[in-house]
């Protein structure tokens, strides 16, 4: 798997792919389907699959004030496409001189740089300038700049299409299981371990700290949770995602407690799934009380984990 520049033409053994293109950002039922067909495509015909995406996100150009909303990193959706069956990920890089573009001069841009044979979207693609080109818009132009253009429809799970916006209301919500039904899998943040002020620690508790980046923000509460390290171990635990009230002052992090662990994690990138939600964060009025809370959602989190 190759991470290519948008920027650039792609090496010559590439050239000629399937283009799956998107956003793609979460990676979830609908956009598998749109990577499967193009590496469907792509095998059928001898060719290299590529998915094409975009960093960072249009949204955050045109919205640079928004409040985080990522689901996924770059080297997230790498593994995933990957894992998806396709040779490489290819990101443009998304500012003000892509932005400009108009639908032609991006299609163009398809064809220098990938000498694209195939496209494959999704049927809300929009792009180039003002969002003006439609799927059909890129139809006209694959068959003036000679490449196909297919798109694949929307997938719907429980009456309702499957979508990135979805997703962050389930999670926003505190529902961690129904965003990972409409990913395949559960959503997980990955960062590298900080050190802290070693507060669990005392407590009995050693958690592997983690900021949150331009993750979405879950719905602040403890999780159960499970952690994959580099070196691939898979470590079950319960987590804190917020800010920490009953401790002054407070710092939004990502605070994991693996049970039967000990080791130094400290400036490792760990991947932390939330498995599921349960309960909000809360003040204590004295460390006992907290500690009281703290062995209680373990437990209930040992019990979680085992089941699934």
């Amino acid at each position: 798997m190759q991470r290519l520049d948008g920027g650039s033409a792609v090496p010559q053994p590439l050239r000629g792919a399937i283009v799956a293109l998107g956003n793609f950002d979460g990676f979830h039922l609908g956009h598998q389907a749109v990577v499967g067909r193009a590496v469907e495509r792509a095998r059928a015909e001898g060719r290299p699959a590529i998915v094409a995406t975009f960093d960072p996100h249009p949204r955050r150009f045109f919205q640079p004030d928004a409040p985080p909303f990522r689901l996924t990193t770059l080297d997230q959706r790498e593994r995933l496409f990957g894992d998806a069956g396709a040779a490489a990920m290819l990101v443009f890089h998304f500012d003000a001189t892509l932005a400009r573009l108009t639908a032609r001069q991006f299609a163009e841009q398809l064809v220098e740089t990938v000498g694209a044979a195939g496209v494959v979207t999704g049927e809300d693609f929009t792009f180039g300038k003002g969002r003006e080109g439609s799927i059909a818009t890129l139809a006209a132009l694959g068959a003036d700049l000679g490449f196909t253009a297919e798109t694949v429809a929307p997938v719907a799970l429980d009456g309702s299409t499957v979508s990135s916006s979805r997703i962050r209301e389930a999670l926003k919500a505190g529902d961690p299981r129904t965003a990972a039904t409409l990913l395949t899998r559960p959503f997980a943040i990955a960062a590298d371990v900080e050190g802290g002020a070693k507060l669990g620690r005392q407590l009995g508790y050693p958690t592997a700290n983690m900021r949150l980046g331009t993750y979405l923000r879950p719905a602040y509460g403890i999780y159960a949770v499970r952690g994959r390290l580099p070196d691939g171990r898979v470590l079950d635990g319960v987590a804190n995602c917020g800010i920490r009230p009953s401790f002054d002052p407070p710092v939004e992090l990502l605070e994991s407690f693996f049970f039967d662990f000990s080791g130094d994690l400290y400036g490792q990138r760990l991947e932390v799934e939330l498995i599921d939600y349960l309960r909000p964060e809360a003040k204590f009025d004295s460390l006992d009380a907290l500690i009281v809370q703290m062995d209680q959602d373990s437990a209930r989190a040992r019990e979680i984990l085992a089941r699934v």
